[in-house]
């Protein structure tokens, strides 16, 4: 069931996969609910190479940050937090399993430190994180914001494609196609966006099983922040990908979708 749901100041499109089997519920974890949770490098569909996997198992919610896929353009203020929330309160959905890539991964660690009833379980792929300054390079920053600047799209494709997908082979048309349709996100979505709070070092109070999925050819800054947040997390069991870069559902779905169904496994 696809829905344009209300959050504050705008709206953001979602899909509610129903319970498998027409049942009240998922496998496991008293049927609770998986939501899913996209990284910046693209939208929702960057989930598809798992989704069948997943949705004959559980009811899976995910949905499009703003303005990216088919969400619209934000137009005022906006916690990516906030809106995940929103999107939980339309669907009913009072605790769930959360999945979160990259951009989704920080978003579901800060639901889960702001609000731990609300999350059973964690699977974060190459996940970002609120208050990590080295996460990215100062240099890559740079050179983003001054091909942004020069009004040069294609720049920035062949420059993510060159850092952070590296684990294609030559031409590399499907990663490609997911950031070109990220990048007006980006610029639409900076004016508005409100940083949740600092998680990184917060993140020894996260209280709910956890599996982290590190890209080993993602940028050398990921991993290293993504080893250290495994690290830092209670009871964290880390999965290293040797052919994943920051695009692991592109790469390794099987053990993208092995790791969610772990975590799922291990909901409480």
């Amino acid at each position: 069931m696809d829905a344009m749901v209300s959050v504050k100041d705008g709206e953001v499109w979602a899909h509610d996969s129903g319970a498998p089997g027409g049942g009240p519920g998922g496998t496991g974890g008293d049927g609770l609910p998986l939501v899913l949770l996209h990284p910046g490098v693209g939208d929702s569909r960057l989930w598809d190479p798992v989704l069948p996997r997943l949705t004959e198992r559980y009811r899976v919610i995910r949905y499009d940050a703003r303005g990216y896929g088919r969400s619209p353009a934000p137009t005022a203020p906006y916690s990516l937090v906030e809106d995940l929330i929103g999107v939980l309160d339309h669907f009913g959905v009072a605790r769930a399993v959360l999945a979160g890539s990259s951009m989704g991964g920080a978003t579901a660690i800060s639901l889960a430190l702001r609000d731990p009833a609300r999350v059973a379980g964690l699977a974060l792929v190459v996940p970002g994180v609120t208050g990590a300054e080295d996460l990215v390079s100062r240099e890559f920053t740079a050179e983003v914001g001054r091909l942004a600047e020069a009004g040069d799209v294609d720049g920035i494709v062949a420059l993510v494609l060159r850092t952070s997908a590296a684990g294609g082979s030559g031409d590399d048309p499907e990663a490609e196609a997911h950031i070109r349709s990220a990048i007006p996100a980006w610029f639409a979505g900076h004016p508005h966006h409100v940083p949740d709070p600092p998680a990184f070092d917060r993140l020894g109070e996260l209280d709910v099983p956890c599996v982290l999925v590190l890209g080993e050819r993602d940028q050398p800054e990921v991993v290293r922040v993504n080893e250290i947040m495994a690290e830092r997390i209670p009871g964290c069991r880390l999965v290293r990908l040797a052919r994943s870069d920051h695009f692991p559902t592109l790469r390794e779905p099987s053990a993208v979708a092995d790791a969610i169904v772990e975590a799922y496994a291990a909901a409480r």
